[in-house]
Formats: structure tokens, sequence, C-alpha cells
């Protein structure tokens, strides 16, 4: 039997092209992910290694290298040279490095930024007495050696056009500055490796642009032969300020937490990665079965006279088990090679766009190989095993006399039965969602997607009667005979059209559930703007740095400002809750936002009073002239007096201070932007003189009110844009079951199609039923995908007011509308193929075919 299974899939290869390229896809998919993720984070991991090869501890000063989780910065007790001299000086010390390293961007020749501006650094150069920094070894000029000086990493000034001599822009969190390039260096930095741009600046110098002077970063040690790691940082430890905010770690602890990082970081992406590759692989089981059922009834003789001359049904069943077996992995195999190229072209496609990814080789593992192989042999002969049970129940005497045999009235009766009830528990379980909140709500919405997902696709079989009978008539009158043929053969096997369908419906519900969920929340997002906002511009950090306050102070003074204020943030204890503050200058305050005060006044801002947001006040029982107490960072407490209460506008935190106010109780607050109104409102003069009081800074963004929108649509936009594509591997494989389908078909009624050519039906009429054929059931999954796409976006918006109290479930018809059309556009090029090999049958030997 297994000799037979082999000859038979070398007999049939033709038919099983489509379920072979289905599965090689599929795999190609998973292999290619797990290659990429094993690339990135073993050449992470190798270059973070490096990167402490010569440090045996390390002390660190969080509020002056985080500048969104630690707000004060520049302010308080630090890293000193008191704290250098006293560690170099400790007996286990053999060195002592200090470190200033912090954000600041390089600008090209055209203004705009090097690199991803989430990672840009600037670091301090520390020579020898030689001149010479042994981490930063020069390739071309020297170090910088004063103010106005820098240095570049050789990439940076290679994508820059740079040379030594050149005037360099640098950008910082406030205004922009040049400074003349001395010398290009080489380096092993991970973040350098990835993409980043690397300035290197006189220690004096950085810590007068990125710190304050006298201040680092941190303190690299290096230990003394025979003195480990554990035993030096126990000497370290005492000599550093006290306080969370200052960290002692050993090289090995540093190195373990970055591989640690870096695998959590790219085990995620590959986990979404995988997910899109376990959709395509489970479109892929539909054409699988697909396939296997067409071959087993086309094979219902063959099938039959092994029955009669001794095969018993075990054999039967895994003869068509090992020809599956053979398929997945041959084809598993295939897409192993393919994946191994799709993750080169993954790394080399996000290097291009300027994403941050580390240098090295292709990594391999057995474990991606056994993968590979394993998923895309099991799911073959998975999705083989129902045909394959089918087979081995054929009566070797009613075999033999007689073809095809439809699919008992009974199964398919019980089918949509259970198809009923789990798409009607699912559709009640969504329903009910929107009246629940919270986990709940989201668990019922995820539950009932399965079950409603499952119920629709067992009932595609049921659903293509009616959804064909809709179209039909439009066919038969544009088409005429092959038209009303089309229609008559689509709904002759339900089952198949179902299955077939059902491999598009998958991918298309999850394109219009992504697609009405980001079209309601960038709707939501724009009418929160319009109605929060009253400055012309915002000035922000592109990278989420926080802005200097420096930014605001120039910026007011440009011509054409008449009101502009830095917005602070400041996460607070009020009666024990963490609330997040807000800073605006009480002046101007009211040019800025929209406050809608519905008690109190605003001007109790100038008063130093808090203003509340609606829902702040009615959960914690606040009103005009009621008090808080207020947590400080340093643990003490004051009290805070309500000036008034404002309708909860999420374009602003739950408590409003004036800065100065705030300033009470943080001096060096997160400022998260700046807000600008002019006196003609927003012009591109004032935009100018914006831009001009920044230095032009190529890292700070300078944005209306519309661009504030298109700015949130953009980041919305930019993700569809990678989920279609993401998807777009599990459409292909739908669209492969349709070619699939149409070609078995084709070969299934040759018989059919003669007599049609007898009768009078010419090739081109053939051509055309077979291909409306095809459209009708591609149209039959997108339809039956969007409206459920739809459905399940409706429940998962509900889900979303918490979030975005204004969001209403968006439909954007028109490119639903694209879908559709273009669904039925895949569907007709789909059947080219088939259409061309059904019209180029000869008519007697078609007829003749028993």
């Amino acid at each position: 039997m297994y000799r037979t299974a082999l000859r038979n899939v070398l007999a049939h290869k033709g038919r099983l092209l489509m379920t072979a390229l289905a599965v090689m896809l599929g795999t190609a998919f998973v292999a290619g992910t797990m290659v990429f993720s094993d690339t990135i984070s073993r050449a992470a991991k190798n270059s973070y290694s490096r990167s402490y090869t010569d440090v045996s501890v390390m002390v660190t000063d969080k509020a002056a290298t985080a500048s969104t989780e630690w707000k004060g910065a520049k302010g308080g007790e630090g890293l000193t040279d008191a704290t250098l001299a006293a560690v170099s000086g400790l007996p286990g010390t053999a060195k002592a490095r200090p470190v200033i390293s912090a954000f600041a961007g390089v600008a090209d020749k055209k203004g705009d930024l090097i690199g991803p501006s989430w990672s840009a650094r600037a670091v301090n150069f520390v020579p020898n007495g030689s001149g010479v920094d042994a981490r930063y070894p020069m390739a071309e000029g020297r170090g910088p050696r004063g103010q106005g000086e820098i240095a570049l990493d050789r990439e940076t000034a290679r994508r820059g056009g740079y040379h030594v001599g050149d005037r360099v822009r640098i950008a910082t969190n406030g205004p922009a500055v040049d400074a003349v390039l001395t010398g290009v260096f080489t380096t092993d930095d991970p973040m350098v490796s990835s993409g980043s741009s690397l300035t290197v600046l006189a220690t004096p110098e950085a810590q007068r642009m990125l710190l304050s002077p006298g201040r680092y970063s941190s303190i690299e040690v290096t230990a003394k032969a025979g003195v480990s790691e554990a035993a030096l940082k126990e000497q370290v430890a005492p000599l550093v300020p006290g306080g969370s905010r200052f960290r002692v770690d050993t090289a090995r602890r540093l190195r373990d937490e970055q591989a640690t990082l870096v695998a959590t970081r790219t085990r995620s992406l590959e986990a979404v990665l995988l997910t899109f590759a376990g959709v395509s692989l489970f479109v892929g089981v539909f054409i699988i079965a697909n396939t296997f059922t067409m071959l087993v009834a086309q094979r219902t003789r063959e099938l039959g006279l092994l029955r009669a001359i001794g095969a018993d049904r075990s054999q039967v069943t895994r003869s068509v088990l090992v020809e599956a077996l053979v398929i997945g992995l041959s084809s598993s195999a295939a897409g192993l090679l393919a994946g191994v190229g799709i993750g080169r072209a993954m790394k080399t496609g996000l290097k291009s766009l300027g994403k941050g990814v580390p240098g090295g080789p292709l990594v391999v593992t057995p474990t991606t190989v056994g993968a590979a192989l394993a998923v895309g042999a099991v799911v073959t002969v998975l999705s083989a095993v129902v045909p394959a049970v089918r087979a081995s129940r054929i009566a070797p005497i009613a075999a033999l006399s007689s073809g095809d045999q439809p699919p008992a009235a009974k199964s398919l009766l019980v089918r949509n039965v259970v198809g009923s009830v789990a798409a009607a528990g699912g559709v009640a379980l969504i329903a009910m969602s929107a009246v629940w909140e919270g986990p709940t709500a989201r668990n019922a919405i995820e539950a009932g997607a399965v079950l409603a997902s499952v119920g629709i696709l067992v009932l595609l079989p049921l659903l293509s009667r009616p959804v064909v009978a809709l179209v039909g008539p439009l066919l038969s009158r544009l088409f005429g005979t092959p038209g009303r043929l089309a229609r008559l053969n689509a709904v002759r096997n339900p089952r198949r059209t179902g299955a077939t369908a059902g491999a598009l419906a998958i991918g298309l519900t999850l394109v219009a559930t992504m697609t009405v969920i980001g079209t309601s929340v960038t709707d939501a997002v724009a009418r929160t703007v319009d109605g929060g906002i009253r400055a012309d511009y915002a000035v922000v950090m592109a990278n989420g740095h926080g802005l200097s306050p420096k930014i605001a102070e120039a910026v007011a003074k440009a011509p054409g400002v008449t009101a502009a204020s830095p917005v602070t943030t400041v996460d607070l204890k009020v009666d024990g809750t963490t609330r997040t503050f807000e800073g605006l200058d009480a002046d101007g305050a009211g040019q800025l936002v929209n406050l809608s005060m519905t008690a109190g006044s605003a001007g109790a801002l100038k008063q130093g009073q808090a203003l509340v947001d609606s829902d702040l006040a009615a959960d914690g029982h606040l009103g005009a002239g009621s008090t808080m107490t207020v947590r400080r960072p340093d643990g003490s407490t004051a009290t805070l007096t309500v000036g008034g209460v404002f309708r909860a506008n999420q374009m602003l935190s739950p408590v409003l201070l004036s800065n100065a106010a705030l300033a009470g109780f943080e001096p060096n607050p997160y400022v998260s932007q700046t807000l600008v109104k002019g006196a003609d409102g927003a012009t591109p003069a004032l935009k100018q003189a914006i831009k001009d009081a920044t230095g032009s800074n190529p890292v700070i963004e300078i944005r209306d009110r519309q661009g504030m929108q298109d700015d949130f649509s953009h980041t919305i936009t930019s993700t569809l844009s990678l989920l279609y594509a993401l998807l777009a591997m599990s459409v292909l494989v739908a669209v492969l079951g349709v070619v699939n389908t149409m070609a078995m078909s084709v070969f299934e009624r040759k018989r059919e199609i003669g007599l049609l050519r007898a009768i009078g039906l010419d090739r081109r009429g053939i051509k055309r039923m077979v291909r409306l054929e095809s459209a009708l059931i591609s149209v039959l999954g997108a339809v039956v995908g969007m409206v459920l796409g739809s459905y399940l976006a409706w429940a998962a918006v509900n889900t979303l007011e918490v979030e975005l109290a204004n969001i209403t479930t968006v439909i954007p018809y028109g490119r639903m509308s694209l879908f559709l059309v273009l669904t039925g556009v895949v569907g007709v090029l789909a059947a080219v193929w088939p259409a061309r090999q059904a019209a180029r049958l000869d008519i007697l030997d078609s007829i003749q075919t028993a």
C-alpha cells in the first residue's frame, strides 16, 4: 500500500500542486519568522556581550539616562567627580571610566535626522595620555577636545555624507547646535550596529549639553586581577548615593538582563508573526481537505478495486495518509528553503527602512528545521484524516459500479445543526459584550468570535445557496447561458463551494475587523483633537523624549506668537491613588486648551489651585472648594484646593495645575510638548518662526491640529498596512485554493464540458462559465468575511469606550466595497488557467470519458 501511495502522488502530481504550494507557503512563513527571530536575537546578544568586555561593575544614575521614567534628569544628587574619585581609589579597582550617555541625533546635509530617532545617542570621549579612547578608535581625524567639536561613527558619517572638517548639526531636546566634525570612529556598540547614530563629545561639552557640569550618567569599573565582579560590587555599593534611582550591577548581570530583554522582544515579535503564519496554515487546511476529498471522489473505482482484491479499511486509510505525509514533508522541505530566503528578506527590508537591525549572519537552528518540517507534515496529515476515513468506507461493489458519491443528506443536516448552534452562541456572546465591561467583555468577544467564526465556516455550504441566489439572476442577465451555468455549478456541490469560500472568508474576516477598528479609532481621535485643543501648533519630540524647557521660552519669543506653554506631567498620589498631573502656564491655558467648566473657574489656576475633570470629580466626590491630599515624590504631603471642574477631555490629564504650582511638587517635570497660539492662526509664517526658534532641530516636530490627527492616522494606516501584508500570505493561500478547486472541478466535469461544447457552447462561453463560477465562490467568501468581520469590529469598538469615550463604529463602505470588487477580480484571475484548460478539452475525448 505504501508503494501504491507513492505512485498515486506521482500520478496526480498536477492535481496536488496547489496543495503542495499552500503547505510550502505556510511553512515558509513559519521558518522565515524563526530564522529572522533567531538571527536578530543572536546578533543582539553578541553585540551587547562585546560592549561589556572591559567592564566588571557599572554604577548607573537612572535619572540621568531615562527621560520618561525619571522626570528630574538634571536635579538632585547624582554621580559626580567625587563619586568617580572614590570608586577609582578602591583596592579592587583597576580603573574607572566616567560615562555620559543621553539622546542626541545627527542631521544630514538636508536637515533630516540620520537613523532612528528613538535610539540616537551622544556619549563622552575619555582619552588616555596619548589622546586615544579605546572604546572609540578613530579611523579618520582625532577625538573631540572642546566645545563645538564632535566625532561620529563611520556609518553615520557615511549616510550623512560628512567628512572630517565639515560642520554637523546636532539635535538634542532643545535648540539644535552646529559643531565641527574632528573624527570618524569605529565601534562595536550594539545600537550602532542596529542602525542608530552615535555622537562623541568632549566630556565637559557632553555634560553641558546633555546633563549638567560635574554630572555623569554612569561609571564603568574594571576589577584588578584576582578580584571577582561580586567582590568589587560590594566595595563600590557603599560609595553610591542611596535611593532607587541608582543601580550597582555586575557586568554578568547586565549581560543577562540584555539577553533576557532581547529574547523577550524578539519572542514577542516572533509570536505575532507566527500567529499570522498560523492563519495561513489554517487556511491551508481547507485546501488540503478539499483536495483529498475531491481526489478520493475521483478515485472511487480505484479504491473500490483495492478493497475488492483484499485491502482492508485501515490499509486504504493509511494509503491516503501516506500520500498526505509525502506531500507534507516534501512541501515543508521546500518551505524551509524558502523560509531562509524570507528571513533574509525581512532583515534586509527592515534595514533598508531605517529600522534598528543588528548585523550578523543568518541563523538556522535545528529547532527551526524540525519545526518547519513537523508543522507542514502534521497539518497536511491531519487535514487528510477525514477524506482518508471516507475513502475507507467505500463499499467495493458499489464503488466498482458507480462514480462520484455525493455526501449524504444526513451528514449535511448534522453539520448545519452544529454550525447553527455554534454561530448563534457566538453571536449571542458578542452581543452580550456590549452590556459588560472590562475583562468580562473582552473574554466574551474572544470566545464569541471563535464560536461565531467556526459556526459560520461550518454553515458555509448552507449559506452558499442564498448568497449565490442573490447574485445569480444578475449573472444570467449580463452573461446569458455562461452566467446561468456558473450559478448552477457554484451551488451543485455546497461542501466544496463552502470549503473554498471559507478559506477566503478567514482572511477577509480579519481584514474587515482591523479595517473597521482602525477607521473607528482614527475618527474618534480626530474628534477628540478638534474638541480638546485650541492651540494652533504643538511642538513635540518625534522620538517620545521630553522637551527642554528652553524650547517653550524660545518659542514664546517668536514673532506672531500670542501664547505658548510647555505641557508638563508628573505622576503623584492623591489619597493613595496615583494620578497624572498636567501643568500649563496659567495665563495662556484658556487660549491653548478647551476647558469646558462645569463648576468653578479656569482662573483658579492663577491662584495655585487645581482643576479636575468630571470623571475624577465624580469618583472622588470633588467639587469647587474641595481639597485633596497629594503625596510628593520625596514622601511629604500637601493639601491642594480644587478650584473648578471641567468636562472630561481626553487631550488633558485628570488634574490640571499651573506650571508654577506643579513645580512645588516636582522641580523638573517631564515636558511632553509645547502648545502655541498665533495671532493669525496656523500660518506658514508662524510655523517657520517656530522652526527658527527651535534651531531647525530635525527631531522636533511642529504639528498643527490636522497634523496631530494625521500623525495618529499615519500610525493606524502604517499598522493596517503591516497587518494587510502579514495577511497577504493567507489570502494568497486561499487564492491557490480557488485555483485548485476550479482545476479539479474541470477535470471532474470533462464529460459535461464536452457535451456543452457539442450542443453549441463555444470556447469563449466555457471560459466565461468557469471564470464566473470562480468569481461567485470568491465573492461568497468576501461577503461572509466582511459581514462577520464588521460584527466583530463593532463588538471590539464597544470595549474601547473606556479609552476613547466618544468612539463609535465607523464602517468605511468605500474601502469595503473595494475589497469586495478586488476579491471578485482575484476570483476571475484565479480561474484563468482552469478556464483555459476547460476550453482546450477535446470534445469527442471528453464525451467518451467514463
